[in-house]
């Protein structure tokens, strides 16, 4: 008896990610999930240098203001119960002081050039298709930082809109990293604050727009994250206790499945090397000053210099 739908993946013909990859991933929460896997597994990649962006435009915001060099000053610095913070960034950015705060911007926008110009790999998961638009500006905001929402206008990206959005991001990269690989995906993290159906509406338009877009011939992909969860782990065992969020083992599944589907065979096999080194450093003795454990430790550093000499970058 099948008791469950399964979504027929196979590994990537061309442009897979190994271990001389350079990869950086940005979007929702869940780009911070998958990239977290991609760090733990000692990956050369980045993650969200402005810190969570959930909607297109704020992406695409970040990658023209980045490859312009386009850095901030005071006058888009906004105070609020005494803290400074940014409509472009997340609040992981917020500082106690403006001139903080705007080192912190620029020094993640130069970040964020550099990696824009030599990643192999652009991963993209967008979150939704609602945004909101800061009234005396006439500007999309990236985050509302808890301002009071009668100074915004709430909206509903159409398909169009983001579709138009992915493609100038989608041109601004390759104007200066004409080989890159885009993977886009959509969180699989519910928008229930907008709404049971207004979620469904927004991630639908996310879909919409990104399936236009995609093209395996031009190197633009599309991974299944969001159709994982909905179709394979239908069960609420698989969220946290907020029933919104995926937990740890939804996480790995999906990671599992990402891992089939666009990391080559050596670099699983490396991954798996790294994965065991880790436990090992995580590994507590009794005795830590016993010859055993003095082995043990000889024993644990020449694997990693085993694996250092066939990548180097790789430290721990």
């Amino acid at each position: 008896m099948n008791l469950q739908t399964n979504i027929p993946l196979k590994p990537q013909q061309h442009g897979q990610i190994d271990y001389n990859s350079k990869l950086m991933l940005l979007g929702s929460c869940f780009s911070e999930n998958i990239g977290c896997k991609f760090g733990y597994h000692k990956f050369q990649s980045e993650i969200n240098p402005f810190g969570i962006l959930f909607h297109p435009i704020a992406i695409e915001n970040l990658i023209i203001r980045s490859i312009n060099e386009d850095f901030y000053t005071e006058e888009e610095v906004v105070h609020q119960n005494e803290i400074y913070s940014c409509f472009d960034a997340h609040s992981k950015l917020n500082s106690p002081t403006k001139d903080a705060l705007l080192e912190s911007l620029n020094t993640q926008l130069k970040l964020t050039s550099q990696y824009l110009h030599s990643a192999s790999h652009i991963i993209i998961t967008l979150g939704t298709a609602w945004v909101y638009r800061h009234i005396a500006t006439d500007k999309i905001v990236a985050n509302c930082h808890k301002i009071p929402q009668k100074q915004f206008l709430k909206e509903l990206l159409c398909v169009e809109d983001v579709i138009v959005s992915l493609e100038r991001i989608i041109a601004l990269v390759r104007s200066i990293n004409p080989k890159v690989n885009f993977i886009f995906t959509v969180s699989p993290v519910r928008h229930l604050k907008d709404g049971f159906i207004e979620n469904n509406r927004s991630k639908a338009h996310l879909l919409s727009a990104i399936h236009q877009v995609v093209e395996p011939r031009k190197q633009l992909f599309y991974f299944p994250s969001y159709e994982l969860m909905m179709d394979e782990l239908r069960d609420y065992r698989f969220y946290n206790q907020d029933m919104i969020h995926p937990n740890d083992l939804a996480i790995d599944y999906i990671w599992e499945k990402f891992k089939t589907v666009w990391l080559t065979e050596d670099a699983i096999l490396t991954s798996q090397k790294v994965a065991s080194i880790q436990t090992k450093k995580e590994h507590r003795p009794f005795n830590p000053n016993s010859e055993a454990h003095q082995k043990f430790i000889i024993r644990l550093q020449s694997e990693i210099e085993d694996l250092q000499l066939k990548c180097p970058h790789i430290k721990f």
